[in-house]
């Protein structure tokens, strides 16, 4: 049997990454499992260990508040994703022309991304203010019944958000789709040219499919945005009219501290955490199933 010998530099490895390891055992796995403990329970204010079983997620989903969070996500996730995808694709080939000023372009589109969702969501409430924003800008212009009311509209608030997302996420699928794009084989850029193949047709059937990595890289980033989608939708409409723009985070922070229900509050994050677990669990098995039949 061969003896394994434990190197110097390993063990000065593990010692580095030793506490990493215990902050990710005790504050990530070892939260996530006190909380799908405590939302077995009937906690109010202060966590007890009064174990009611599965009946605080009867409770969560019988609640009209936390089914249309969920719906809202679905829609801002659609819709946000899509739209992102979309324009910083066009943005990407875009700045991909070699144009002059490129650095400063790409400064100006990255920007939106470096800017606090708090303020942005504070800007474009104040944009949308039917009072204030563009709606009243156009009325001064001579158009008296020009209306742009959506953010106090109920069927149309949540797409306020969307467009503010996609203003602060663009840029970001800019960048990591132009790093794909030039990172393309030269010779295939060599064999479009030479077979004359429109520059549209090249970026959509060729170039995006080769690019696809990174487009996931940007999907899982967006998803991931998604999930923690609080702060502007605070910043902006605080989850209405009414519960119009209503999402999973807010509903857990506002019965976490405001309605101090705990228990309600952990079992919407376990449910939250469960179901990103089975969109993201298939991918990845799908991915690592690819990559043994590459191996093979």
């Amino acid at each position: 049997m061969a003896s394994v010998r434990w190197r110097p530099g390993k063990a000065a490895a593990a010692l580095a990454l030793l506490p990493t390891a215990v902050v990710v055992l005790l504050l990530f796995v070892g939260g996530t499992g006190w909380a799908a403990l405590v939302s077995l329970t009937s906690s109010k204010m202060l966590a007890n260990w009064n174990f009611v079983g599965f009946d605080q997620y009867a409770a969560l989903f019988s609640n009209p508040r936390w089914l249309k969070s969920l719906a809202n996500m679905l829609i801002f996730g659609v819709c946000f994703i899509s739209t992102s995808l979309i324009v910083g694709f066009l943005l990407a080939i875009f700045l991909d022309q070699r144009i002059r000023g490129e650095s400063i372009f790409r400064t100006i589109y990255l920007y939106s991304y470096a800017t606090s969702f708090i303020v942005a969501g504070l800007v474009w409430r104040w944009i949308f203010n039917p009072t204030l924003g563009i709606q009243d800008a156009v009325r001064d212009l001579g158009f008296e019944t020009f209306t742009f009311d959506w953010i106090v509209d109920q069927r149309l608030a949540i797409f306020t958000i969307v467009i503010a997302a996609v203003w602060h996420g663009a840029g970001l699928v800019m960048v990591i789709a132009l790093a794909g794009i030039r990172g393309v084989d030269a010779e295939i850029w060599k064999a479009l040219k030479v077979d004359g193949i429109p520059a549209w047709r090249a970026y959509l059937f060729v170039i995006l499919p080769t690019v696809r990595t990174s487009i996931v890289t940007a999907v899982v980033l967006m998803m991931i945005g998604v999930v923690r989608l609080y702060d502007v939708v605070v910043a902006m409409t605080n989850g209405g009219p009414g519960s119009a723009t209503e999402v999973p985070a807010k509903f857990i922070v506002d019965n976490l501290f405001e309605r101090q229900n705990i228990a309600l509050a952990t079992a919407a994050s376990t449910s939250l955490l469960a179901l990103m677990l089975c969109l993201i669990v298939p991918y990845l098995i799908w991915q690592r199933a690819k990559g043994r039949r590459a191996d093979a």
